[in-house]
């Protein structure tokens, strides 16, 4: 892929941000627009010097014109705690941003990809999901302004491309970790780490049972680069699929970080989908062998490290047990 021209919306978010790394790594002149609704400065800052990288503070519902190559679009609030907290905006950065979004693109004869999300499936009655499951979504809910906004993103991709020729890519993203996730954003695996670190109560949704996908974060950028440059039509999923419950997840956490946090239940909220795991045989496929390689505990050891230097926390001495110290002993005395 030779150098190109490159809009990210969204780019100063959690996904975007890395996925500015890999393209300004790759050669890439990168504009990033993000009106930090959810963003952070600080995801981007340690390229705010580099000469083929720049920054314009901007939300996606009002039109712009740009020059660029490739656009890729990540701008909507991703977590339920955001996205519910303003549906309105939630609702129109996924229809009418995308649509101007799409307008762009039109104009400058580039490619477009729209990262969609494994929450248009709705809580599933079919696992693992599929692309070619049309889901099971309420529509009125309190998270229809994100399920149902991401579904009508897909739609007008696929129909700028059926009408205008917009050359679109679709990845259907499941839950993703990883550094630069933000503090109290509402997602299971940033929720827990923090809990943990200072000490508070883990807040588990019922049981605990209901299960997701954990990928992290560079296997997912991965995934959406080689999709970009793919001949693909129809959306992808991506994500990995082996299954967690949210208990695993959480004693997970509190081992890696050696917490004493309790485990405290909630009632579970609505439409908190109850399985959710992605069938990535047609990404496979498609995408020259692409699957997620980053083991859960991997992934979660870099991320709690992040976490730990982001509150200012120092790691935990683990004390050496005693039988140890006695064998160490006698044998330098030997």
């Amino acid at each position: 892929m030779g150098p190109r021209h490159v809009i990210v919306a969204g780019g100063a978010g959690f996904l975007g941000s890395h996925l500015c790394d890999r393209l300004v790594q790759a050669g890439h002149r990168v504009r990033v627009l993000d009106n930090f609704c959810t963003g952070s400065p600080s995801n981007v800052e340690h390229l705010r010097r580099h000469p083929r990288f720049s920054l314009t503070v901007h939300d996606v519902i009002d039109p712009m014109s740009l020059d660029a190559d490739g656009i890729f679009n990540f701008a909507c609030p991703a977590s339920p705690e955001h996205y519910q907290r303003d549906p309105v905006h939630t609702t129109l950065s996924s229809a009418v941003g995308v649509r101007n979004m799409l307008e762009q693109a039109r104009r400058c004869g580039a490619r477009l990809f729209q990262s969609s999300t494994s929450e248009i499936y709705g809580d599933p009655e079919v696992h693992p999901q599929v692309e070619s499951y049309r889901g099971h979504v309420n529509i009125l809910g309190p998270r229809a302004c994100y399920d149902e906004g991401k579904r009508c993103a897909e739609t007008l991709c696929f129909a700028y491309h059926r009408q205008y020729g917009v050359p679109v890519r679709i990845a259907r993203i499941f839950n993703t970790y990883g550094p630069r996730m933000q503090p109290g954003d509402g997602r299971v695996v940033s929720n827990f780490i923090v809990q943990a670190l200072r000490g508070e109560d883990i807040t588990i949704y019922g049981e605990g049972q209901q299960t997701r996908s954990f990928c992290y974060v560079d296997d997912l950028i991965e995934g959406i680069l080689r999709l970009m440059d793919a001949g693909v039509e129809g959306p992808l999923n991506l994500g990995n699929p082996c299954e967690s419950t949210v208990l695993e997840l959480a004693e997970q956490v509190l081992r890696l970080t050696g917490s004493h946090s309790r485990l405290v239940h909630k009632p579970l909220p609505a439409d908190d989908p109850k399985r959710r795991c992605p069938d990535i045989g047609r990404a496979k496929q498609l995408l020259g062998g692409w699957q997620p390689a980053v083991a859960l505990e991997d992934g979660l050891s870099e991320t709690v490290d992040y976490f730990r230097r982001r509150l200012g926390l120092a790691a935990p001495v683990v004390p050496v047990p005693s039988a140890y110290v006695s064998r160490n002993t006698a044998s330098m005395a030997a």
